[in-house]
């Protein structure tokens, strides 16, 4: 099969089965346009085909990149992944390059032509759809791939790297219900994510193992970021009976919580108690500095960079599926709740 045979591929292989020139193949690889459409699309079809990848002389079997691709790097949260990975790539003497595909296909059609040319080591995902066309791709061009927090898909041979979001979303729960919070609102991530599912599923837990009935009007979904935290705020203070305590499901959504709350003229937390996911840095400078779940995130970028090198080097990996611990760091933003 061709794909057994992707690391002896060679430019006079491919010019041979596209009845064309050395030279025209090489123009072709390197992006040149002196090459009619024609001509360009037989032999990339055929590049792809059998998975050939340009390869810098002198460092064939060298471990030169990292590729970690994220949806969206519009977040904080993605600044820590990448401290993680770089600092792990840093002290291997492995570059690292950071790409985003916004969700959209062509953006990850047009990475993966992009990769192709590079002698990248391994994938770091951040949360991306990788879908089962890319894996058998990348698998073709005998390319590890690390997904970091993955969404609602079968990783199949990746292995994952994620956080305890099920216990962390309990602990925070569990504490909002030791101060004597009995109505807690829950502002969700995005339902295809599992960080997001296990998330709910620790509010749910929480509040079943102390015999409180989950009140579904107190759920709002959210995807991560500040709007969405202010707008799902801003309905549960507007509830005839609203909740105590507001459990966001990011530290994102906790400041869009805290700006819903400004906004109704009551405080954090006087009026209501606010926590948030993620432990962010900025949150610790906010008035007042927010209750967080600190997720693991540079340490999560740095078990896959270490994961993904390994997987280069020709190691195996026993675990496929590693969770970091979470921790509840407790700061201003939660207090027991006023008796009216």
């Amino acid at each position: 099969m061709a794909s057994d045979n992707a690391r002896n591929v060679t430019i006079a292989m491919i010019a041979r089965l596209a009845g064309v020139s050395v030279p025209t193949v090489s123009r072709v690889v390197n992006g040149r346009s002196d090459v009619s459409p024609q001509t360009r699309e037989r032999v990339e079809e055929l590049l792809n085909r059998y998975g050939y990848r340009r390869r810098s002389a002198g460092r064939r079997n060298a471990a030169a990149l990292i590729d970690l691709v994220f949806n969206d790097l519009d977040s904080p949260w993605a600044v820590e992944i990448i401290r993680g990975v770089e600092d792990v790539a840093l002290s291997s003497g492995v570059g690292t390059v950071v790409s985003a595909i916004h969700w959209r296909i062509s953006s990850a059609k047009q990475w993966l032509d992009n990769m192709r040319t590079r002698t990248s080591s391994g994938v770091i995902f951040v949360t991306s759809m990788v879908n089962p066309p890319l894996q058998a791709e990348l698998r073709r061009l005998r390319l590890p791939v690390v997904i970091i927090d993955p969404a609602g898909v079968d990783p199949q041979e990746s292995p994952t790297i994620g956080a305890t979001n099920w216990a962390g979303s309990l602990s925070a729960n569990q504490y909002l219900l030791g101060l004597g919070h009995r109505r807690i609102g829950f502002i969700a991530g995005p339902p295809h994510l599992t960080c997001s599912r296990a998330r709910l599923d620790g509010y749910r837990a929480a509040l079943g193992a102390a015999g409180i009935p989950v009140d579904d009007s107190l759920i709002r979904a959210g995807n991560f970021y500040h709007e969405a935290g202010y707008t799902a705020g801003a309905q549960l203070l507007a509830l005839p009976e609203p909740p105590t305590a507001i459990f966001a499901s990011s530290d994102q959504m906790a400041l869009g919580v805290y700006e819903a709350v400004r906004k109704r003229g009551l405080r954090v937390p006087d009026d209501i108690s606010v926590v948030g996911f993620d432990d962010l840095p900025e949150v610790r400078w906010c008035s007042p500095p927010l209750t967080t779940v600190r997720q693991p995130l540079a340490e999560m970028g740095m078990l896959a960079a270490r994961t993904v090198l390994r997987l280069a080097g020709g190691e195996k990996t026993e675990i496929q599926r590693l969770e970091l611990a979470t921790e509840l760091v407790l700061r201003d933003s939660a207090a027991p709740p006023r008796h009216h």
